[in-house]
Order: C-alpha cells, then sequence, then structure tokens
C-alpha cells in the first residue's frame, strides 16, 4: 500500500481579494487540487493586520500570527505566499526570511519584483529556492508562464498590451458614455477602481511595474523600470477620443516592449489603436497582451485583470506547480545570465494623430504644413472642425516618422503664431 503524499503547507500573509480568494479555492476544491498537484495542498498558517474584520471565509482551522517575517520561520511552512503589497516593509523582509530559511514564495507584488526582483532571484538561486509570481501581472492571464514555458524556443522580438484595467475602465467609459475624465475618474474612485495613491493607475506605474517584468522575461534582461518612459492617461480628454474615433481609432494605455539596436525600449503612454484591432476592441476593466516570437508569431492572451478569483487562480497556479516539484529560475534563466539592458529611448517609427486648434488667420493651415515639412514630417491625412469662436480644430495623421521629429515639431508649432493652446500628439501604433 502506497504511503499518503506529504501535504504542501502553505502560509499566507495578506488576507485581502486576493488571498481570501486563495483561500476559498483552496477550500473548495481540495480533492481536485490534489490530484493536479500530486499530493495536498494544505494552509496552515496565515497574517493578517485585522484579526477581528469579518471576511466571509472559515479561517478558524489556521494557525494566526502576529508579524508576516513570522511566517518564515515556522516549520510547518514550506511555501509563503505574500500578498501584502508595496516594494519594500513587511512585504520584502518576509520574502527575504523566507528564502533564507529554505522556503520558495508565491507573491503577487509588482511594484517589489520591478525595483528588487534582481537581487531576490539571486538570493532565492543561491538558496536554492525559487519566486513564482503569476498574478503580479495581468491578473488571471497566464503571462508568465506563456513567455517562460509555452515560448521557450521562440526569440521574442515585442511585448505590448493593456495592463491596467482602471485606465481601460476610465478611456472605453469616456467613449462609450461621452463623458469627460475628470467625471469618469471621479466615478472609478467612488467604484473602487482606484489605488489608494491613484497615480499608481492613472500615471501608469502600476502597468509600467508589470511591463518591465515581462521585458525582462521577453528578453533575458535584469528588471529595469528605471528605462520605462512613463505617460498616464491624466492628459487624455474627450475631444481626443471622439476625434480619434472618427478617424478609426481608440485610445489605450498602451505598453510596448522591444529590444532593438540601440537597446532595450520600454514605454507606457496613450497610443492610437485601430478600432476593429484586438486592442481596440477591449472593453472595460479586461488586460490583453500580445506577444510576437519569431517562431509562434503573433499571439493575443486576453481576460480579467484584477479581482478575486482572477487573481486568486494565478496565485494558484504557481502553488500547484511548486507542488509539483518543478523550479524553474526566477526570470526563466539563471540570474547571474540576465543582461544588464542598455535603456534606449523609443526611436522606432510610426505614424502619429496631432491636434491643434488653429486660429481663424490666412495661412494659419500653410505654416502647420511648414513645420511639419522642416521636421521631416509628412501628413496622411488631416480633418478639420468647424467652431463657432472662429478657432477650428485640426486633426493630422502622420506618415510614419521619428519620435525625434514630432518633439521638434510640437516645439515649433507653438511660435507659428496660428496654434490655440498646446498641441496634443498620440502615437498610433501597428498592433
Amino acid at each position: 500500500m502506497s504511503a499518503t503524499p506529504t501535504p504542501l503547507r502553505l502560509g499566507i500573509a495578506g488576507l485581502g481579494t486576493v488571498g481570501i480568494g486563495v483561500v476559498k479555492i483552496i477550500q473548495k476544491h481540495p480533492d481536485l487540487i490534489a490530484l493536479r498537484a500530486g499530493r495536498p495542498v494544505e494552509i496552515t498558517a496565515i497574517c493578517a493586520r485585522d484579526r477581528t474584520r469579518n471576511r466571509d471565509a472559515d479561517l478558524s482551522g489556521y494557525a494566526w500570527v502576529e508579524r508576516a517575517a513570522d511566517l518564515a520561520l515556522r516549520d510547518d511552512v514550506d511555501v509563503v505566499v505574500e500578498l501584502i503589497g508595496g516594494e519594500n516593509g513587511a512585504a520584502r523582509e518576509m520574502i527575504e526570511l523566507a528564502l533564507d530559511n529554505g522556503k520558495d514564495v508565491i507573491t503577487a507584488n509588482k511594484a517589489l519584483l520591478a525595483v528588487h526582483g534582481h537581487k531576490l532571484a539571486e538570493r532565492a538561486e543561491a538558496a536554492g529556492r525559487t519566486i513564482r509570481f503569476e498574478a503580479a501581472v495581468a491578473g488571471g492571464i497566464p503571462v508568465i508562464k506563456t513567455l517562460t514555458e509555452s515560448l521557450a524556443g521562440n526569440r521574442i522580438k515585442r511585448v505590448m498590451g493593456v495592463m491596467n484595467g482602471t485606465c481601460n475602465y476610465i478611456l472605453t467609459r469616456m467613449q462609450s458614455a461621452g463623458l469627460p475624465y475628470d467625471t469618469v475618474f471621479e466615478e472609478a474612485r467612488r467604484l473602487g477602481y482606484l489605488e489608494a495613491d491613484p497615480t499608481l493607475d492613472v500615471g501608469g506605474i502600476d502597468a509600467s511595474h508589470k511591463l518591465a517584468i515581462l521585458a525582462s522575461l521577453a528578453f533575458g534582461t535584469k528588471v529595469a523600470f528605471d528605462g520605462v518612459e512613463i505617460e498616464g492617461i491624466e492628459r487624455v480628454s474627450i475631444d481626443d477620443i471622439k476625434r480619434a474615433a472618427d478617424m478609426g481609432y481608440r485610445i489605450k494605455l498602451l505598453g510596448v516592449a522591444q529590444m532593438t539596436a540601440r537597446g532595450l525600449e520600454q514605454r507606457m503612454s496613450p497610443c492610437l489603436v485601430p478600432c476593429d484591432s484586438p486592442l481596440g476592441q477591449l472593453e472595460g476593466g479586461t488586460n490583453m497582451v500580445v506577444i510576437e516570437g519569431d517562431s509562434v508569431g503573433q499571439i493575443v492572451l486576453r481576460g480579467a485583470g484584477a479581482g478575486e478569483g482572477p487573481t486568486a487562480s494565478a496565485v494558484m497556479s504557481d502553488i500547484v506547480e511548486l507542488a509539483r516539484g518543478v523550479r524553474l529560475p526566477v526570470f526563466g534563466q539563471p540570474a547571474a545570465t540576465l543582461d544588464s539592458p542598455q535603456t534606449a529611448r523609443t526611436a522606432v517609427p510610426a505614424a502619429y494623430y496631432l491636434r491643434l486648434t488653429l486660429a481663424d488667420k490666412p495661412g494659419a493651415l500653410a505654416k502647420v504644413a511648414s513645420v511639419l515639412g522642416e521636421a521631416g514630417i509628412s501628413i496622411d491625412r488631416m480633418r478639420q472642425y468647424g467652431h463657432a469662436s472662429g478657432s477650428a480644430p485640426v486633426l493630422i495623421v502622420t506618415h510614419k516618422t521619428t519620435p525625434e521629429a514630432i518633439d521638434h515639431a510640437m516645439e515649433a508649432l507653438p511660435r507659428t503664431g496660428v496654434v490655440e493652446g498646446d498641441p496634443v500628439e498620440l502615437r498610433i501604433e501597428e498592433v
């Protein structure tokens, strides 16, 4: 008679939305998880800031600890699950202690990985342990395993996507309801969609953490969050959304990473994408990641980017992997082999959307065309709208040009004397 397999014992730090989601899945499907993992999975200890809070789950069978770091020291914990958040503090302390004490780590903490990922990977590998983080990027979408396992035979050419559901909600709500940014921002705040510091969402920082992690996995480099060019959605107006739609585009906060001859380009910024493209059709809080490999071509991964069920599902995929005894290098290859990337400012040519408000003066359009021509920019399409005040909005879609040429033109246009207010430029990304 065969012996009963030894269970994998978990210590969970953080019992918010995701932590309770993990507890519920383990309680709901213990037999299914054991079959798929090859051994039972049990929670032995937990830690949370407020022990008295009603979390709609039976936690009576688990040992409570006062400090997250204490989970890392317990003999009845094999794997520490960090769901606290924050790039430093209790989360980092617990993870480092866990690795030093021979425990594997599962985390959903993109900020910590984006800032300290390489050092933690070195620490894990020195201890013969690993850190798994499927839940750190794009919620329930299995993008980490796709890059490290399914596409391991590909040289990745480009990774891009919409990776912040709150920003996508705001932009699609502005489009569908015809509401200005400030109104939808307050609506998102009331609904609880925004982080305590909303600039993490609308400023593009949260999505940039995720992009930096994906770039490391895709291109075999150390995580280089400080090399991401970041622009949030705060300056996107309802006029831009309406005018872009007239030209056949939708505006998305789009992250793009690619390795070029000049180095690693990473950018997070509002971009135009064709309305009929997969990214253009993405609605609400859904995320999408597009990966281009030399053998597989382009693949599109779409799903819920946040929430109790989807993110807990991603955590569970890592738990089952460790229960099976699978330990991959943290970033897909040994930490010592990860290159320090040469950071390159975006130079890949693209078409651009320009919105200008022109004064009602003779030769105004000619002056604009002259500035663009001097910068080496040619016009693909142009549309002018009438306006009761005497000034007129003008939309221009350029042929492919360089960011440097666009910067030159945007600096020169206000000096023409015919452009009112600040001109707006948005990159049009090929998808």
